[in-house]
């Protein structure tokens, strides 16, 4: 059985949240996800679970990360500056190797900017925001629906490969309304579950990964000795600054990454059988670029789109293959042109590749989207 609802993006990726086994949220309000905190304190009680409001964005994570080592899915939600004053905790995440989701939902910025208008301006913040090499997963949702099931989604993936997985909404989506089909209980939904140990408690080493480069990881209070540190260190978790150790880490967190993109890429292909021209957009931009290539097939232009769904890792696989069939790419962006450069660096050249860039506080309407593949020429802005 089912329920029909119409519900908010930010509702459901609480609810996608509620339904992937989630039991404590930890984090701090701010415009324009508010809403997730608030269905969060809502719904947690309801299930056992604890809602805590921090004292700041940086401790929001703080305290998830924290539950996370006790054994719990965790989850923080924030926005624009809140997103950038949680990436050194992000960063401990990644090489402590800690499952959590962190939803951001983009506004206008930098700064406090526009909190309340929608911005595609967190992308290259969420692959390169905390600092040094490193991974990272970045799902970006377009739908209310994808706000629910890419919620899941994130949880598999952060908890399969022991590791922050970041949920890159963006306001248009995370406060749009729409028709949702959700189980009457999620039970029917198989919960993702980490990797547990296996070996004697002696013998456990919190950093010595199977086969597949994922350690197994011990659930804190159940006996195992587990030494967690944001300094570079060994299969034993204690610190060890060589040059052979640094590597070995660093090479394995990657290949957690490398090793595994058929399982973590997703991406959706709109209309592209015939195209001659490709619309690259993802989240918020991907919901224009549907009805505008819709009216450009009215007049017989063969268009398509490309949508990222895991926004990161990139799909440079697909974008190349993409490259051999179309004459023409426009990346379309509501920000000054972040993921256009990827798409060049992949393309090399071989078609040519176009913005269509808006960073004005308003969304991109159709009939600029529309004009822009009939002139399959736009100026490319943030020039001097």
């Amino acid at each position: 059985m089912s329920r029909v609802l119409l519900m908010q993006g930010n509702q459901a990726c609480a609810e996608g949240a509620i339904a992937a086994g989630v039991k404590f949220f930890g984090g701090y309000p701010i415009t324009p996800s508010t809403e997730i905190a608030e269905f969060m304190a809502k719904r947690l009680p309801q299930i056992g679970g604890k809602f805590i409001q921090m004292e700041d964005e940086i401790a929001g994570i703080g305290a998830i990360i924290g539950a996370s080592l006790t054994g719990k899915k965790v989850m923080t939600a924030t926005s624009g500056p809140g997103f950038s004053l949680k990436q050194e905790l992000l960063g401990y995440a990644v090489i402590t190797e800690i499952p959590l989701v962190l939803a951001t939902v983009q506004r206008v910025g930098p700064s406090t900017g526009q909190p309340t208008s929608p911005s595609q301006g967190d992308v290259m913040q969420a692959r390169w925001g905390t600092h040094g090499d490193h991974p990272i997963i970045a799902l970006t949702p377009a739908s209310v629906p994808e706000c629910f099931s890419l919620t899941i989604k994130a949880y598999e993936l952060s908890e399969k490969y022991r590791m922050p997985v970041i949920l890159l909404m963006d306001e248009i989506i995370g406060h749009m309304r729409e028709r949702i089909e959700l189980p009457d209980s999620y039970d029917e939904i198989v919960q993702p579950q980490r990797k547990l140990p296996t070996v004697p408690k002696e013998e456990y080493k919190p950093y010595k990964a199977d086969e597949d480069g994922v350690p197994p990881m011990a659930t804190f209070g159940t006996g195992y000795h587990w030494h967690v540190t944001g300094l570079v260190h060994d299969e034993t978790g204690f610190p060890n600054g060589s040059s052979n150790t640094t590597q070995t880490l660093m090479d394995r967190l990657n290949a957690k990454i490398t090793d595994h993109l058929d399982d973590i890429m997703m991406y959706e292909e709109y209309r592209l059988e015939d195209a001659d021209i490709a619309v690259v957009a993802y989240g918020g931009t991907a919901r224009t670029a549907y009805a505008a290539i819709d009216m450009a097939r009215a007049q017989g232009i063969k268009v398509g789109m490309f949508r990222p769904i895991t926004i990161w890792p990139f799909a440079d696989e697909q974008i190349a293959k993409l490259a051999t069939k179309v004459k023409h790419i426009i990346v379309a962006e509501m920000n000054c042109g972040q993921l256009v450069g990827e798409v060049k660096r992949v393309v090399e050249g071989k078609v040519p590749v176009q913005l269509l860039a808006k960073y004005n506080n308003d969304a991109i309407t159709p009939d600029e989207m529309l004009e822009a593949i009939i002139n399959v020429e736009v100026t490319e802005p943030c020039k001097n």
